[in-house]
């Protein structure tokens, strides 16, 4: 399952990219989405950064996996979580950026991630 978070991870790292070079230009207009404190703002920069930390820890898991020695359901389990948590993080963020009610879904990534760590965790406790 590695493969497909290595891929992620690499995407992650693009989408981080090009979401921060579409909102960096308008970064330096202090009234933009409401000011620098905004709740627009605040969510937009989190999901461009939610980019990055979700990629990064695909990376992380990809580039570990093989090491971890877990059987095949707690590395797909793992894989899967990490995957779901890089795709709904930055969704949520955005969506609550532009409507504030999509909040309510952050428990979404927050569980898809938290499987990913627990899967890990477990696998390593019973290899």
């Amino acid at each position: 399952m590695a493969p497909i978070n290595l891929v992620a991870g690499w995407l992650g790292m693009l989408a981080g990219v090009l979401s921060g070079a579409m909102v960096g230009l308008f970064f330096y207009r202090d009234d933009w989405m409401g000011g620098y404190d905004s709740w627009r703002r605040r969510l937009t920069r989190l999901g461009h950064i939610s980019f990055f930390g979700l990629g990064f820890l695909n990376l992380i898991f990809a580039a570990t996996a093989a090491q971890l020695a877990l059987n095949r359901a707690s590395l797909a389990v793992a894989s899967w979580g990490f995957i779901a948590g890089a795709i709904t993080m930055p969704a949520c963020c955005f969506l609550s950026a532009w409507r504030k009610p999509f909040r309510h879904l952050f428990p979404i990534p927050v569980a898809a991630v938290a499987t990913g760590v627990v899967a890990i965790l477990l696998g390593w406790w019973h290899r």
